[in-house]
């Protein structure tokens, strides 16, 4: 799936419909917006299988139309596959990380690189919190979060 000669991202949540897929528009509209979006595959998925299919949280979305982005991503959980051609995965919160560490040692040709978002954060916020039980100014917050740390991401990988 990921193209050879470039890079590729895979933003990862527990559900899919919250926060990756926040973080996923966020990158592409950076990357766009850099003229390096040719270079990159760039996707997110959960690590559950709970809303498959389904289209991002309607808060997710107005605070992104907010800043200006669309998104027309429907959710998908994290497959083996995805473990042997994204080059990163970066995900959300310690959950997370520990699901997809698990998933990826029972895949022998794991490749990607299982990171926090939150490692590139500038201001060091490690964890991004789901706001799914949260208000509009959480979804805020998780896009604010995810702009910082898709810059620093982008800016070391490009």
């Amino acid at each position: 799936m990921a193209a050879s000669s470039g890079k590729s991202v895979l933003f990862v949540c527990l559900g899919n419909i919250c926060r990756s897929p926040i973080a996923e528009a966020v990158f592409r509209k950076m990357a766009t917006d850099s003229g390096v979006v040719d270079k990159w595959v760039i996707d997110s998925g959960a690590t559950s299988d709970w809303n498959t299919g389904s289209t991002p949280d309607a808060r997710g979305l107005a605070c992104l139309r907010k800043h200006g982005i669309e998104t027309d991503h429907r959710a998908r959980q994290v497959t083996k596959d995805d473990f042997m051609s994204f080059d990163y995965i970066l995900c959300m919160d310690e959950s997370n990380l520990r699901d997809l560490n698990k998933k990826a040692s029972s895949v022998k040709n794991s490749k990607a690189k299982i990171e926090l978002l939150g490692s590139y954060d500038p201001e060091k916020q490690l964890i991004i919190q789901d706001p799914y039980y949260g208000s509009d100014k959480d979804f805020e917050t998780v896009y604010e979060q995810c702009a910082r740390c898709c810059k620093a991401f982008l800016e070391q990988h490009s």
